[in-house]
């Protein structure tokens, strides 16, 4: 089949590489390059750079709806998505034989939206998955083709999460291609009563807030890990939070509070009792580092036991 591929991040990566292997991917759509600041200079998604290996012909188009002509040039049996990061209008979404199908990192219809894997590990949800869905001009709502769950660890963060969401996405989309083509697909409305979205995530769902359980906490961290990372502000220190756990200890204290500094950690009161142990963190203007190292240094200034978090 001769294929347009819409996507951005990492986790579209392995879906464009499976495509290329066994059909003929005639364009590429991604977001436009980003400037680094700190680089000074332009940074090209995942999927724009995997791409240009693969040779293959690619637009970035600020806004998609501005492209739609250029698009409809290239002679396509269907159009795949994966994490493409714009709305796709209805005239690029209808032309091509097959139409359009999108692979959505959530068991939909839960998590409609543009952050479905992260909200699921924040809510401590047990298990997640792909679906692969016909598009629609309503966002994620489209019959579903194929969905395959996917349990998550208590061990999984974000960056785990979207790389085995991607390889199962990987895994799906050939044989739900092979189906289409012969026309054996079979698709299913989704139940709208269920619908539930994952909106793209804020500044303000960023910021830890401690009058939760140490569980919820802990959720939050990894579920924004690595990218953005949940912080907290300590001594008016914007603190990122790549790392913790649960800690065993109790306390009586109200939420925010910092109850024990140890070598490796340094723990936070919680809602219910309950306490967050911090190991690795990285302060405004620093890198990444483990809790030792920085209370090996300034850190220890800065990490005082019964001290509020703001």
């Amino acid at each position: 089949m001769k294929i347009i591929f819409m996507g951005t991040p990492k986790f579209a990566v392995p879906i464009l590489d499976i495509l290329c292997s066994k059909h003929d991917v005639v364009l590429v759509v991604s977001q436009p390059d980003y400037y680094d600041y700190r680089k000074k200079r332009n940074i090209p998604s995942p999927v724009v750079e995997h791409a240009r290996n693969l040779g293959l012909n690619i637009i970035q188009p600020k806004k998609i709806s501005k492209a739609v002509e250029e698009i409809k040039t290239h002679q396509a049996d269907i159009i795949v998505t994966a994490a493409y990061g714009q709305f796709v209008p209805k005239q690029i979404l209808d032309y091509p034989k097959y139409q359009s199908i999108n692979v959505h990192g959530s068991l939909l219809p839960k998590y409609r939206g543009g952050a479905p894997i992260q909200r699921a590990i924040i809510n401590g949800d047990e298990k997640t998955g792909i679906s692969i869905i016909y598009m629609t001009a309503k966002m994620d709502a489209g019959d579903i083709l194929a969905q395959e769950e996917l349990f998550i660890e208590e061990s999984d963060n974000q960056d785990s999460l979207f790389e085995k969401l991607s390889l199962l996405g990987r895994k799906m989309i050939i044989p739900v291609l092979s189906k289409i083509k012969k026309g054996r697909a079979v698709a299913k409305k989704q139940d709208e009563s269920q619908v539930s979205f994952a909106y793209n995530l804020t500044k303000e769902d960023e910021l830890l807030k401690f009058n939760v359980s140490a569980k919820d906490v802990f959720n939050k961290i990894r579920g924004l890990n690595s990218n953005p990372g949940a912080y907290f502000v300590l001594s008016g220190i914007n603190i990122k939070v790549y790392n913790s756990y649960v800690s065993t200890i109790t306390s009586n204290y109200p939420p925010g509070i910092i109850v024990d500094v140890g070598k490796d950690c340094f723990s936070v009161s919680c809602k219910d009792n309950t306490v967050i142990s911090i190991t690795e963190i990285q302060p405004a203007g620093k890198r990444r580092m483990s809790v030792r190292d920085y209370l090996n240094g300034q850190g220890k200034n800065i990490i005082k036991l019964e001290k509020e978090i703001q």
